[in-house]
């Protein structure tokens, strides 16, 4: 099922069905991930066809048996673990935006290439006065002019490279030509001349594997000397919106209510790095479901709703019934704490977002954005800190992800409207504070995951 008014999270109830294919999701996560006996886990499956990698290694450290909602921390590891970088493609430079390196990028060439003058102006050689060179003005793009000698100039343009000899630049502005003599202040030594190499020498790691280009970063390229760069490619990313209950147009009504999820989820998942190839919208059909998995062309699938164990809950019932690997079944966070995480029989890892908005945001930015991460070569960030404003009440048991503003360059303030199944503080917040468990005073230091941009 999908989104449901009110603040509870769905699966407080257990039908039968919803019971026994839960049960059966949970039995194969058990073997899974280590039981206590010598059982041997299931095998894992080929690298696929199509030339996904396969996912990562076994998991260090697995959790005991009947353990399948580990704490927040390690399930974003566990998610993080879960898949290898996707294989590198040699993209032209203009096509690589928002694509991650695959390798460092090292520059080709000294920056600059060559002493270029930093003014319009004259390129001078020794003290003032000069005598003007014989010969063209030295332009940028322009030949190189002839070298000068102790008390001669040549006017010499913004970027153009500095004739030999030159021992600085006299702006326009500071000289006048008098009776064929050029009369100004004496430039210090190298003044306003933007030395070879000033920036960086041949070979200079720039960026890291695993940055991602931004406009900035693909004028860096270029100006280093690449025409082609081999990135990570941005994972394609899918999305099934599951639950009858959910209107795509128009008011609700008939105990029907809005997909607040199909409209958010796919364009966070892109600002988190994904291309989103469809959001797909299946209700609550397990035939359809089923074709949607074993048919995705993905790299990553998301899911929305159905997580839970209630009668027509019916995503963990058909990944068990598929064979699909579980990796995590539940975590140990509110709201969201149903999410999942399973690898679909040809390899392509499957995160299952609780249906109430909220709980799904806390899902996305468990286990989604740790997976993307690892599908383009990232490392797992680690979340900034500030400080909150106010008491923040916590669970009993388990970490609490909490929408919150800046108020101050170091502090948080908790927002209003915060229940599993509200919008209003998530499209006002700018992160989401982990809470630990237990609660955190005020001015205590908490975590923060920021907010995908738009």
């Amino acid at each position: 099922m999908g989104a449901a008014p009110g603040g509870a999270e769905p699966g407080a109830g257990r039908g039968a069905r919803g019971a026994a294919v839960s049960d059966a999701f949970d039995d194969a996560l058990a073997l899974a991930n280590g039981p206590t006996t010598t059982a041997a886990a299931p095998p894992r499956p080929a690298a696929p066809a199509d030339g996904r990698p396969p996912l990562a290694p076994e998991l260090d450290d697995p959790p005991a048996a009947g353990a399948d909602h580990p704490a927040w921390p390690r399930a974003r590891a566990l998610a993080w673990r879960a898949a290898r970088p996707l294989p590198p493609r040699r993209l032209p430079l203009e096509h690589t935006v928002g694509h991650a390196l695959a390798a460092p990028l090292t520059a080709l060439t000294d920056l600059p290439a060559f002493d270029t003058s930093a003014m319009d102006g004259w390129a001078v050689a020794g003290p003032g006065p000069w005598r003007p060179a014989d010969g063209p003005p030295a332009l940028a793009g322009g030949p190189l002019a002839a070298p000068l000698a102790d008390g001669r100039a040549v006017p010499v343009a913004t970027g153009a490279r500095v004739p030999e000899g030159t021992t600085g630049v006299l702006r326009a502005e500071h000289g006048r030509l008098v009776g064929g003599q050029l009369t100004g202040p004496t430039p210090g030594p190298g003044q306003d001349i933007r030395p070879r190499g000033q920036e960086c020498r041949s070979g200079t790691e720039l960026l890291p594997a695993g940055a991602v280009l931004t406009p900035a970063a693909l004028g860096l390229a270029a100006a280093a000397g690449y025409d082609q760069l081999a990135v990570r490619p941005r994972p394609r990313v899918e999305v099934l919106v599951l639950g009858d209950e959910l209107l795509f147009r128009g008011l609700p009504h008939d105990g029907r209510v809005r997909d607040a999820l199909g409209p958010m989820i796919g364009p966070w998942l892109a600002a988190l790095g994904g291309q989103l190839l469809v959001t797909r919208r299946l209700g609550d059909d397990a035939e359809a479901l089923r074709e949607a998995v074993t048919t995705t062309g993905a790299d990553l699938v998301v899911s929305t709703g159905s997580t839970a164990a209630g009668p027509v809950d019916l995503l963990r019932g058909t990944l068990a019934d598929l064979g699909a690997r579980p990796l995590v079944s539940g975590v140990a966070v509110r709201p969201g704490h149903p999410m999942l995480l399973a690898e679909l029989p040809g390899g392509t890892p499957l995160v299952g977002l609780p249906g109430n908005p909220l709980a799904a945001v806390s899902g996305l930015l468990t286990l989604a954005a740790p997976l993307l991460c690892a599908l383009t070569g990232r490392p797992l960030p680690e979340p900034r800190t500030a400080r909150l404003t106010e008491r923040v009440t916590g669970h009993p048991a388990d970490t609490r992800l909490v929408p919150v503003a800046w108020s101050a360059p170091a502090e948080v303030s908790p927002l209003s409207y915060a229940g599993p199944a509200m919008l209003r503080g998530i499209a006002a917040a700018t992160a989401l504070a982990v809470i630990p468990p237990g609660g955190a005073p005020a001015h205590a230091e908490v975590a923060l995951l920021d907010l995908p941009p738009a």
